[in-house]
């Protein structure tokens, strides 16, 4: 079977994890935690990063540091895995949904303005799936009505933005380095991984600051197991860290190997009418963190079809998202009105991803894309 995702675990992955063990600080004190964060910080050109347990909490913690009132909204795209909506909700906050973009299945910019009222606190654009969220009017927007903004980059590592495009100071940003603060997923099937855990970058020193106690239980920093605050156990281990400063020291490496997969499938999908590829807008430099496909709405065959039909040819593949709007916990908890997110729906019914990780051979995917020729031709 070939599989969606496999990580890539090299020599100095084995080597610091095995340091880490030696040394016996496995838990979440040690310098591997220090220098994930730093490295990691660096490449986003941020000033601080806080690691934690994973991406959700990362979220959440997030959330947290922006010390809002019960019942403040977050604008968020429906388009996303629910730990936006989490963070949001467990936080005693309101997510309001925005739909898709049709070609980048990024948050549509252009219906966030709609969503503000007065109780509106934040953003949080997502970018999804590898393709970066056109950010310059979120910023603008942010920037006019006074909103915080968390950049959810969990899924796109290495990513570029072109920050000021179609103006004379237009220069390449990493995703990542936008929002008022911002967070990655180091899961397994993430650019650089960490098996589990997160981490939030900011500019912000006291929002740093805020991040690191609320991630520690809220400890008291003059006096332990003293608690003004409520916290939260979101802490990194030294192991996890170990890991994922041995995988962000070779991101560029990563980078590369996935646009490659990105570009490769992309020629060779092209002539496949009855589905729509991922594209790459001039102003994003895109990871291809999943290589998704979406059939045309009144294709014969649906995505689940094509799903059976590539596992019983060894292929494994993935739904995409279903949307916030869609699930039925949030819509009991009334979280979601009779409002439609067409773009959104069409995409949780037609697409899939297919097998698209680092370690995927070039035999593998060229057998990947025979079948789907087979398949849909």
């Amino acid at each position: 079977m070939i599989p969606v995702n496999e990580p890539l675990i090299g020599t100095n992955e084995h080597k610091y994890v095995l340091e880490c063990l030696n040394s016996g600080w496995i838990s979440s004190a040690g310098t591997f935690i220090d220098d994930f964060e730093s490295t990691w910080a660096k490449y986003c050109n941020r000033k601080y990063g806080i690691t934690t347990s994973s991406g959700t909490s990362a979220l959440q913690t997030a959330v947290a540091c922006l010390d809002l009132q019960p019942g403040d909204e977050i604008i968020i795209p429906t388009f996303t895995i629910i730990s936006c909506a989490l963070a949001v909700i467990y936080n005693n906050c309101t997510p309001v949904l925005v739909d898709a973009d049709k070609d980048t299945w990024c948050m549509d910019a252009n219906l966030i303005e709609e969503k503000i009222t007065l109780r509106t606190k934040a953003i949080m654009p997502v970018h999804i799936y590898g393709h970066p969220v056109d950010m310059d009017p979120i910023l603008q927007i942010a920037e006019k009505y006074n909103l915080a903004i968390i950049e959810d980059a969990a899924e796109a590592h290495g990513a570029q933005y072109l920050h000021g495009h179609g103006t004379s100071k237009q220069n390449w940003v990493k995703c990542g380095s936008m929002g008022t603060m911002s967070i990655f997923s180091f899961y397994a099937n993430k650019l650089v991984t960490s098996g589990e855990g997160g981490m939030i970058l900011t500019d912000n020193v006291n929002l740093a600051n805020k991040a690191k106690k609320i991630r520690n239980l809220c400890f008291e920093p003059n006096r332990r197991f003293l608690h003004n605050q409520l916290g939260h156990n979101f802490r990194m281990t030294n192991i996890q860290a170990a890991l994922g400063l041995a995988q962000a020291e070779r991101i560029d490496e990563t980078v590369n190997i996935k646009r490659t997969i990105g570009s490769e499938y992309t020629k060779n999908l092209k002539d496949i009418d009855r589905i729509k590829l991922p594209i790459e807008r001039d102003w994003s430099k895109q990871v291809y963190w999943m290589y998704g496909i979406v059939l045309d709405h009144d294709d014969k065959i649906n995505a689940s079809d094509l799903a059976l039909q590539l596992h019983s040819k060894g292929i494994q593949t993935r739904p995409f998202f279903l949307g916030m709007h869609q699930q039925p916990i949030l819509q009991e908890m009334g979280f979601c009105n009779d409002e439609q997110f067409a773009v959104s729906d069409h995409l949780s019914q037609n697409g899939l991803y297919i097998p698209s990780g680092v370690a995927l051979s070039e035999e593998q995917l060229n057998q990947v894309c025979d079948t789907l020729h087979e398949i849909l031709n």
